[in-house]
């Protein structure tokens, strides 16, 4: 008896667009992808493809909504040779919580790379953006962080204060954490709920100075448009990792401070000339051409075709802005999972 011949290519793809559009929930979301080395691993790789070329990026776009304090945005990225892809539409209000609401949310569909037809649409509320974000600040603290940090200090203690310390633990274990935040209450619920989580001491510091002094690592998450961190205040050995500043009028670093730095790294060179820590410094002309052309992307780095950390005394900092590869490799994550386990709801299209 002969075996059933697959159908056509044509035929097989048809067949995927007649099932209709995959709905997942948050919860379901939850249960196909963590804050883990997969997720981790899955970022990195999307970082590498990114800077071998391997990527269509198209700019952010970015809806400001001043009356009420909120901003949407809207990234993509199509990597080569992948049949799929994700659109992900983010948005931060930073009056919700007086609504008793978190102040981000948002949704990601994945699309045909073949067909152009969406195949599911992930209504995560933002979680998958936590858990990229927080896995590219894991991996430029594997290539740039000192393997023997001890003390991590974070500014902040919104969710991202939490997925990037929880991230970090990942790759690089440490004995202590240091928080610094504006609001009392937030930071008393912020050190009780880490110390309880990462099973280390947790100690506040009264200002920004104080939590850099003490630390081997600063991670900074905040949406200040004003300069944080002096570079006064640096030290041989540290590396600091700034993932607040992903609009122009953002920045939690002074110029100088990337200025004094020994090493400066990116997710995105395009990107990071428009927006974040980077664009401050190239605007007010801080950095020689030398410099500029020192500055190596984070997916160049997983390559191995730039360094990370070259000594124990270097300085480094990695300026990330959040880029489209990131939300393709998380949904398709989420989503290949989805389909393998039989979650969500088919929708007819």
């Amino acid at each position: 008896m002969k075996s059933k011949r697959p159908g056509s290519p044509k035929k097989r793809v048809k067949s995927a667009a007649s099932r209709g559009i995959l709905v997942l929930s948050e919860s379901e979301i939850r249960r196909c992808v963590g804050l883990d080395d997969d997720a981790i691993n899955a970022v990195a790789d999307a970082f590498g493809r990114l800077s071998s070329g391997q990527a269509n990026v198209p700019p952010i776009m970015i809806i400001d909504v001043p009356g009420n304090a909120g901003e949407v945005d809207v990234k993509s990225a199509y990597l080569t040779g992948l049949d799929s892809f994700a659109i992900k539409v983010a948005s931060g209000f930073n009056g919700n919580s007086a609504l008793g609401l978190p102040n981000s949310s948002g949704l990601m569909i994945v699309i045909s790379a073949q067909t152009g037809f969406p195949l599911a649409v992930l209504l995560d509320n933002g979680y998958l953006t936590d858990v990229r974000t927080a896995a590219a600040g894991a991996v430029a603290a594997k290539y740039l962080a000192r393997e023997k940090a001890k003390t991590v200090g974070v500014i902040g203690v919104g969710l991202q204060a939490r997925y990037q310390i929880r991230a970090l633990q990942l790759v690089r274990p440490f004995e202590r954490l240091v928080v610094f935040g504006r609001n009392p209450a937030k930071v008393r619920q912020y050190v009780s709920e880490m110390k309880r989580e990462l099973k280390v001491p947790v100690a506040t510091a009264t200002d920004v100075s104080g939590l850099v002094a003490k630390s081997d690592i600063v991670v900074t998450t905040t949406p200040s448009r004003h300069p944080l961190i002096e570079s006064a205040w640096l030290k041989p050995g540290l590396h600091i990792t700034a993932m607040g500043s992903d609009i122009p009028q953002k920045q939690e670093l002074h110029t100088d401070v990337l200025v004094r730095a020994d090493r400066l790294v990116c997710d995105s060179r395009s990107q990071c000339t428009r927006l974040g820590e980077l664009h401050h410094a190239l605007e007010a002309d801080a950095l020689s051409p030398a410099r500029i052309e020192e500055i190596a992307e984070l997916g160049e780095i997983v390559l191995g075709r730039r360094s990370g950390r070259r000594t124990e005394q270097e300085i480094t900092i990695c300026d990330l802005t959040g880029v489209g590869v990131q939300d393709t490799a998380i949904a398709r994550l989420a989503y290949d999972r989805a389909v393998e386990r039989g979650l969500g709801l088919r929708v007819p299209s």
